[in-house]
């Protein structure tokens, strides 16, 4: 078996894992493909899976399954070190050695300190040949939200912009549908299919009363939790998230120490309300409600606004990536700004990011970009 190979068969794994972003948290989304070299020596797929919505059956369990008695001998590629503890099943690892397969080629290991390696011990153990690495960075990106959870403790947080050319959200009315094209907004809603949560400030949340579900087409099950930063309790109890709360989970992160009522009253409701204490500022401690939300099992956090909580989230290093939307179109300086002030003074105070991805979609173009910490 060749390097390249290898390299095929577990982009094919990666493709397969990425179908559960957005409905397997806490656990990761993993991709399994199970190959024979025996009669091709291009290898033969036997059987293929991968995390199951709500976290289980694992992605190894689902393709031992398709391939049955096929994978004795073969080969499996695993997007992410197979399990090594016990929960409401078995562990994989356990399940590869039963399968009897020769080698098993995982792109990377699990921070877990439940698994960490000692999924990798078991096949050894058990004579199974191993190979590390292959895709690493890929499998690793595709999983950054249960590796920042694991790692430090709270959900990996993306942050999604729709601008003009200038930076601008809005016009100085507060004029903002449509700034992007339906293609974009189209995109915008696949984020939010592969997301845990949404998250938006209380500004945000009382002038455009959103819904912040997924609305395209076949995908509508996707739609993620909805989370409201809203310290003091302003939004309405008639907002659409507060209405369909027993339909679809909704949280509001609130102050410590806000009004009893009306805390019971969003809670009457279906919401789920978190109270955290003020920061330095005397604003929520974003740092807190974020591992407040990890605690909760979400691992992939997309912010959708306001500036303000962009801008908080900014200034505490929270933030991990951001998705760019920019439309060919020129509001000017009296719009209102995707971004607010952060306390940057000098340029070497500026948050940092690096390019990772570039589309275009219709007349616009997305931009994604990793933040340097």
């Amino acid at each position: 078996m060749t390097p390249d190979l290898h390299t095929h068969y577990m982009k094919h794994a990666l493709g397969l894992a990425a179908r559960g972003l957005g409905r397997v948290a806490p656990n990761p989304a993993v991709g399994c493909v199970i190959v024979r070299f025996d009669e091709n020596p291009e290898g033969i797929v036997v059987g293929r899976g991968s995390t199951q919505p709500g976290g289980r059956p694992h992605a190894e369990t689902e393709a031992l399954d398709m391939a049955g008695g096929a994978a004795k001998g073969a080969t499996a590629y695993v997007t992410l070190e197979p399990c090594a503890h016990h929960g409401k099943t078995p562990p994989c690892a356990e399940t590869l050695v039963k399968a009897d397969v020769a080698h098993v080629v995982i792109a990377c290991l699990d921070p877990d300190p439940r698994v960490s390696g000692k999924g990798v011990e078991i096949l050894k153990d058990f004579g199974i040949k191993t190979s590390l690495g292959v895709l690493e960075a890929e499998a690793r990106r595709l999983n950054q939200g249960f590796m920042t959870r694991i790692e430090k403790g709270r959900p990996m947080i993306s942050v999604k912009v729709a601008t003009s050319l200038d930076g601008r959200i809005a016009t100085h009315s507060g004029d903002s549908q449509w700034i992007t094209s339906n293609e974009a907004r189209r995109h915008g809603h696949r984020l939010r299919a592969e997301s845990d949560a949404i998250m938006v400030g209380s500004t945000t949340a009382i002038l455009d009363d959103p819904s912040l579900d997924c609305r395209l087409e076949g995908l509508e099950d996707r739609s993620p939790v909805r989370v409201v930063c809203d310290g003091r309790l302003r939004l309405p109890l008639t907002s659409k998230m507060v209405q369909t709360a027993k339909e679809k989970s909704t949280i509001l992160i609130t102050l410590t120490g806000t009004e009893a009522v009306r805390r019971r009253a969003f809670e009457d409701c279906g919401v789920n309300v978190i109270s955290v204490p003020a920061g330095s500022k005397g604003q929520i401690d974003l740092a807190l409600a974020c591992r407040q939300l990890a605690d909760l099992g979400l691992t992939r956090v997309l912010v959708e606004g306001g500036g303000h909580l962009i801008a908080s989230l900014m200034a505490e290093g929270l933030v991990d990536e951001m998705h760019w939307f920019r439309a060919p179109k020129v509001i000017g300086s009296d719009g209102i700004a995707a971004v607010q002030a952060f306390g940057v003074d000098r340029i070497d105070q500026a948050a940092i990011l690096d390019r990772t991805g570039f589309q275009v979609l219709g007349e616009d173009i997305v931009e994604t970009y990793a933040v340097r910490h």
